[in-house]
Order: C-alpha cells, then structure tokens, then sequence
C-alpha cells in the first residue's frame, strides 16, 4: 500500500501523542519546527496537521502553532488506519489467490485438452480403452508407491497419468505415493481392469 509521506508523519505524530512524547495540551510551533524535524517541506506538514486536524487531534492556530487536543482521538486514527491497511493487505491477498486460481484452472484445462487427445491417440493405436480408476477411503495401497505396488506386474494394466484433486501427472514417477481419492488412468485389457479394481 503507497501511503503519501505526509500520511506517514501524521501516522507517527499521532504515536508520539499516544506515547506521551506529546502531551495533551502541549503546543508545537507547527510547520517549521515538524518541518526540519521531519525534513519536508511545511507544505507536507500542512496537509499532515490538517489530517489530525480532521482527525480532532491537533487543533492548528492562524499563526500556524499546533496544540494537542487528545491522545484518546490519536489511539482511534491509528487504529482505524491499522485496519485500513489490514483490509488492503487482505484484498490484495485475496487477488493474488484469484490469479492463482485462474492460473490452476487454465494449467487444469490445458492438461484435461492434452490427456483427452493422448488417450484417442491411444484408442487409435491400441484395442484397449483409457479407464479411471479411484482408488477410495480407505484401501490398503494408500501411502504406497508404484514400484512398491509393482501395479503393472500384478494387474496387467499401465498407469498413464494420476488425476489428484487440480494436478494431473502424466506418466508418473514409480516412486509416486498413492493417495486417497487419487484417479488412476489406466491402459489394459478388460480382463486387466477388472484385477486393477480388485486389486485397488
């Protein structure tokens, strides 16, 4: 969030008031002293005084001398611009979220285009039809890897790609853990599917 400098020695007047460095009553000689003590110009302490001003903070002299009207209004400015800046960290948080997701559900549809076309390739190449398989909660492979399984040994069939919630992982490692929920796509015989689902 850009906050505008003299925002920022307003934010730090009104802590010094709630610090007591200011006390209530106290009168500053306004622009030229907060000036050199803040090294602006008093045209940035003006607009700064005029927010504690707004605020009921500060009142502000024709001959330009400031007086600390209440340290109780000072603890409210900063506290409402603590939650202002909090709001806006949140919306932006939230915004980089939304991006993200637009971002998954491309990756998502853009994988899902890839995988149909892989498997009608396939049907044009193979008998065997693409099958999803999901291995449900519980089963006795979650928690295990691929190689530990020896899936293709024990049931005939091939594990082209992993369907795991938003990711898709084709041709998956051996290595990889099956998790519950997980969707297998599997390559087989009809005989080699049915040993796939008992298996699983």
């Amino acid at each position: 969030m850009n906050v505008p400098i003299y925002q920022k020695i307003a934010l730090d007047i009104a802590r010094r008031i709630v610090n007591q460095e200011f006390a209530v009553g106290q009168k500053i000689s306004g622009r030229t002293l907060l000036a050199s003590q803040y090294a602006v110009s008093p045209e940035t302490i003006r607009k700064a005084l005029f927010l504690l001003k707004d605020a009921n903070i500060v009142s502000v002299s024709q001959g330009k001398e400031m007086q600390i009207t209440s340290s109780e209004q000072a603890f409210l400015f900063l506290t409402h611009q603590q939650e202002k800046a909090s709001a806006y960290s949140l919306k932006q948080d939230l915004e980089l979220l939304l991006r993200e997701k637009d971002d998954i559900d491309l990756r998502f549809r853009k994988i899902t285009t890839e995988i149909i076309h892989y498997s009608d390739r396939l049907k044009n190449i193979t008998p065997y039809n693409p099958m999803e398989l999901e291995i449900s909660n519980p089963s006795a492979r979650i928690g295990k890897s691929l190689r530990e399984l020896d899936f293709r040994n024990q049931t005939g069939c091939l594990i082209i790609a992993i369907r795991r919630q938003t990711k898709i992982y084709i041709a998956p490692d051996p290595d990889e853990i099956l998790q519950a929920f997980d969707r297998l796509v599997l390559l087989g015989t009809p005989e080699a599917m049915q040993k796939a689902k008992a298996f699983i």
